[in-house]
């Protein structure tokens, strides 16, 4: 008996590394190779430019990566992205029409695709980065109608993380269709075990965002624990640009214990994560944080930030220390906990990872998740694009 055809799914996104951004996050591309055999998948690469330049497409190996021009400051945002939405329509249609668009987050993406996909006559399906979306509809009231007629005719919406999903329903209302989280997937599925007596804390980030992933508040609590008697290091993993190294080794040269070891290799940072006490990153902002979830799966307690990254995951889990990124205080309490609680706290987590909640971390679960809410968008959004984007 003959197999149905593979249904062709268009993405449109800006986070995708192509060859006119090359530092992109790898985050998409490891969905799209989870899924490759199940869609015929094709990805429209958009790269943003100043007001005045011209436009260039660049063909490469998943698909177009194109250009737009387009103001600082979200000025025009929506006509820009309407305007883009028409020439997506063209792009995606070029080799063959598409059974499903998805973009890759709401309030940019997601105007585009919504005007594609009118324009097609397809459904479409988004993904929500709490980052940036959370920020543009909290800077953007005026756009609300419109991003609210987005997310509520998708055929269905995807959540990197529950905080995300609860804040954007918060301002545009609660989905009656299909919605689902969608952890981002690791490079590889390790598992390694926990063991007591960690060599202190560990944190993994690029140093070029050293501000947002909070490092002068994790020295300002490791200052203050410090003053106030506990011994205790924190390493900080991760390379970055001149000025960021020079910016970050001031701040670990006045706060005692705390160490840069640069750029580490991805295939040593198990190991690392495993001899840790806890992995701590308070950011000010994070959409998910797979660091967080290579922590876990490599045996280590966590310290993120409420109400933002993995938040929502993990009520419940003493393993999972939540603080607020603004007080360092709060940081300083959590990693107090983490040295005097550590045997505990791994036990807790061993356990957690042999059970069904790890599960969901994991590659093929997220590829089955993905491809299951791809396949049901595409077979039953039809017409979810209507009406027409208002200009």
């Amino acid at each position: 008996m003959n197999e149905p055809p593979l249904l062709n799914i268009c993405h449109i996104s800006g986070d995708f590394p192509d060859p006119i951004r090359r530092e992109k996050t790898p985050a998409l591309r490891r969905l799209i190779e989870l899924t490759a055999a199940q869609f015929h998948h094709r990805v429209i690469s958009i790269n943003r430019t100043g007001p005045g330049s011209a436009p260039a497409q660049v063909p490469f190996e998943f698909g177009m990566a194109i250009t737009y021009p387009a103001p600082s400051l979200g000025l025009f945002h929506a006509t820009m992205l309407n305007r883009l939405g028409s020439s997506m329509a063209t792009l995606a249609n070029e080799n063959g029409k598409p059974d499903l668009l998805v973009a890759h987050k709401l309030t940019i993406e997601g105007i585009a695709a919504y005007r594609a996909a009118r324009l097609l006559d397809v459904p479409y399906a988004l993904i929500v980065q709490g980052n940036t979306d959370c920020k543009i509809l909290r800077a953007r009231p005026d756009l609300r109608p419109l991003f609210r007629r987005i997310y509520q005719r998708a055929a269905i919406v995807f959540h990197l993380a529950p905080w995300s999903r609860d804040s954007v329903e918060g301002m545009l209302g609660v989905r009656h269709r299909s919605s689902r989280l969608l952890p981002c997937a690791l490079a590889e599925d390790t598992m390694i075990g926990p063991r007591p007596g960690g060599q202190g804390f560990l944190s993994v980030f690029n140093l070029d965002g050293y501000r947002n992933k909070n490092l002068a508040g994790l020295a300002k609590a490791m200052t203050a624990l410090a003053a106030g008697g506990t011994e205790l290091s924190c390493r900080i993993a991760g390379g970055g640009n001149d000025e960021a190294l020079r910016a970050c080794q001031a701040i670990a040269n006045r706060t005692p214990g705390m160490e840069l070891l640069g750029h580490c290799r991805h295939e040593e940072l198990p190991k690392m994560l495993n001899a840790s006490t806890a992995m701590v990153l308070p950011s000010k902002r994070e959409s998910f944080g797979l660091a967080f979830i290579e922590a876990l799966m490599s045996g280590t307690p966590i310290i993120h930030p409420r109400g933002a990254a993995v938040a929502g995951y993990f009520a419940g889990c003493g393993f999972a220390l939540t603080v607020d990124p603004a007080d360092p205080r709060d940081i300083a309490g959590a990693m107090a906990y983490a040295i005097e609680n550590e045997a505990e706290l791994k036990r807790e987590l061993g356990a957690w990872q042999l059970g069904a909640d790890a599960r969901r971390f994991k590659r093929a679960q997220i590829a089955l998740d993905l491809a299951s809410g791809l396949r049901a968008a595409a077979e039953n959004g039809l017409g979810s694009a209507q009406p027409a984007v208002q200009q």
